[in-house]
């Protein structure tokens, strides 16, 4: 199975409260921080929700 690296590339000030606990839930906390997660529907909902804070690369 494929897996999804994520970057964090907005800060999270100003954004909302569940879209911070999204951003902790796929492991990023501050600017630049990279997860790799699975490729599935459930970090696919987390990824469209802050879409406009993170950078998403299939692996």
């Amino acid at each position: 199975m494929a897996n999804i690296k994520v970057k964090l590339v907005k800060s999270l000030i100003g954004s909302k409260k569940d879209q911070i606990a999204t951003a902790y839930a796929l492991g990023l906390h501050k600017i630049g921080d990279v997860s790799v997660q699975p490729d599935n529907a459930a970090t696919k909902g987390k990824i469209k929700k802050i879409a406009h804070l993170i950078e998403a690369i299939e692996e």
